[in-house]
């Protein structure tokens, strides 16, 4: 009887061993590399939590870096995610063109490159983008303004990102196509001005800034369009403290942060495009594992898109979460 209990201890023993083994080869196996952009804005730290919660519920080893809106910073980030053996790299790029040497660098290496959300210039050897879709989002955006301010003059504050981003451009091009299309099928004619740019750097305090210095050259402006929500929210606090008119619509070619949606809900935002973090980052790393587990087909599209969406007070519940990251 001793005999039996002490072999079963054993058996046991061995069994939670191969498991270990197991399970550490699996990690092995995958590991996973996440270069950001930046954390700054919510939307990317949102972004990059899903990316690594989804990861490691495949079995995934992740290594994630925050390159802090510095391009060299992200170079070196991805340098130091090769040298510890990755074998798929993530990456939200801070600079199109900038960051091509590196990721080429990493391709060669053999790591699986998939971008996600900022746009990478084609010759940059990466499998996918996955992102939502700007043009589409803001198509969607803009014709929903042109439906809410038919026959009244436009004078548009428009806030971007960052100069060159090309994210930054399709969503802009997006809703001012939209907007011009809507024009004209209701009206018969396009009418809209856009007073000025301000530059924002995608984040709350970016876009108060920005917002500060077009109210002083442009007192008569009645829409403000950002390139995401967390801009436009900073927007919103200029006008605050500067006590401005309550007449302004504000509304986001991109992203569907909580906070925009609740004042959609509320009546004090018009609209956003929906440019989900979670479905971007989790799609990314489903496609990864694929690539590194050899089920990746080979006619992958250079371009993986969600579905696109405005979002406005008519179905802002379907998307509204309080509890939500982002």
């Amino acid at each position: 009887m001793k005999f039996l209990k002490q072999n079963a201890f054993r058996l046991a023993l061995v069994a939670a061993a191969s498991v270990a083994a197991f399970s550490a080869a699996q990690a092995a196996d995958c590991k996973l590399g996440i270069s950001m952009k930046t954390l700054d804005a919510p939307y990317f730290a949102a972004q990059e939590v899903s990316a690594k919660k989804h990861a490691e519920s495949l079995g995934c080893e992740v290594i994630s870096a925050d390159a802090q809106n510095d391009l060299n910073k992200q170079v070196a980030d991805i340098e130091d995610m090769v040298a510890q053996g990755i074998n798929a790299l993530i990456v939200n790029p801070r600079d199109s063109k900038g960051l091509v040497p590196a990721v080429n660098a990493a391709a060669a290496a053999g790591v699986k490159v998939f971008v996600i959300d900022s746009t990478l210039d084609p010759q940059a050897q990466f499998i996918t983008l996955v992102q939502s879709s700007n043009t589409q989002n803001g198509l969607l955006v803009g014709q929903w303004l042109a439906d809410q301010t038919k026959g009244k003059d436009l004078k548009i504050a428009l806030i971007s990102g960052d100069k060159g981003n090309e994210v930054g451009q399709e969503r802009r091009l997006g809703v001012l196509a939209g907007l011009a299309e809507g024009q004209l099928r209701n009206e018969g004619r396009a009418r809209f001005e856009v007073v000025g740019q301000g530059w924002g750097a995608w984040g709350n305090e970016g876009g108060l800034k920005a917002m500060e210095d077009l109210l002083v050259a442009n007192p008569d402006i009645n829409v403000v369009l950002g390139e995401n929500d967390s801009m436009v929210l900073g927007a919103q606090k200029a006008f605050e403290q500067a006590g401005g008119k309550d007449d302004i619509l504000f509304l986001a070619a991109a992203d569907g942060q909580k906070e925009a949606l609740k004042l959609i809900k509320d009546g004090k935002y018009g609209a956003t495009g929906l440019n989900d973090p979670a479905l971007v980052a989790s799609t990314a790393v489903d496609l990864a594992k694929k690539a590194i587990d050899g089920t990746l087909p080979a006619d992958v599209s250079k371009i993986t898109y969600t579905t696109p969406m405005a979002i406005t007070k008519d179905n802002v519940d379907q998307y509204y979460k309080a509890d939500a990251v982002f």
